[in-house]
């Protein structure tokens, strides 16, 4: 299978980029996808709600008043639950939420986002560039190029680039990656993939099964 390749001005290049079938036109495989994203939206929670019970809340050793003869209701601690102050029962407790799934999982998830986003044609691979400069009217022009200003877009490089990084991080609707960091929630959380050519090599090589 083959795509266009795009100048970063949004013209086209005449030449055509041939893609593995393998990464990009397998059939989606919708529950692995579920899966993925579920798993890592959980790993975000950081699960620190918290409240005191009856042994965690300062004070309450002494003995509030004398075990009989008061003609009241014997207590032993001013931090009981049922006093004002003292602690609370069945409260939330910090949690451990974080879950892992196998490697070959992970990257089948991939590959299916990566396929599915095909199928909708709204991947466009782009000839590699560089930013000069650290300056957000470059990249803004470039998103204007493509009719992007208003989309949310993914743009995956091929490596770290600190002038595209620092350039891009003003544009709320657009989100830089390295290929190979991009995860399935990432992958599907866009309306626009824009992919660098180079980038696309790395793709197929840390995703061919």
């Amino acid at each position: 299978m083959e795509i266009e390749v795009f100048t970063k001005d949004g013209a086209q290049t005449g030449r055509k980029l041939k893609l593995s079938k393998s990464v990009f036109g397998i059939e989606p495989n919708e529950h692995v996808m579920y899966m993925a994203v579920k798993t890592q939206r959980t790993n975000m929670r950081q699960g620190t709600a918290a409240t005191k019970t009856r042994s965690l809340v300062a004070g309450g050793g002494k003995k509030p008043w004398k075990q009989k003869g008061r003609g009241t209701a014997r207590a032993g601690s001013t931090r009981s639950p049922i006093w004002r102050g003292g602690g609370i029962i069945h409260g939330p407790q910090p949690i451990h939420y974080e879950h892992q799934l196998p490697r070959k999982v992970k990257r089948l998830a991939r590959r299916s986002a990566l396929s599915a986003r095909m199928k909708d044609e709204a991947i466009k691979v782009l000839e590699d560039f560089k930013v000069e400069e650290a300056k957000t009217r470059e990249i803004a022009g470039f998103m204007k190029n493509f009719g992007l200003s208003e989309t949310k877009t993914l743009l995956l490089v091929p490596e770290y680039d600190a002038n595209m990084v620092q350039a891009s991080r003003n544009i709320a609707n657009l989100n830089v990656q390295i290929a190979t960091d991009a995860s399935t929630h990432d992958l599907l959380n866009c309306s626009a993939l824009l992919i660098m050519e180079s980038a696309v090599k790395k793709l197929e090589g840390s995703l061919k099964s």
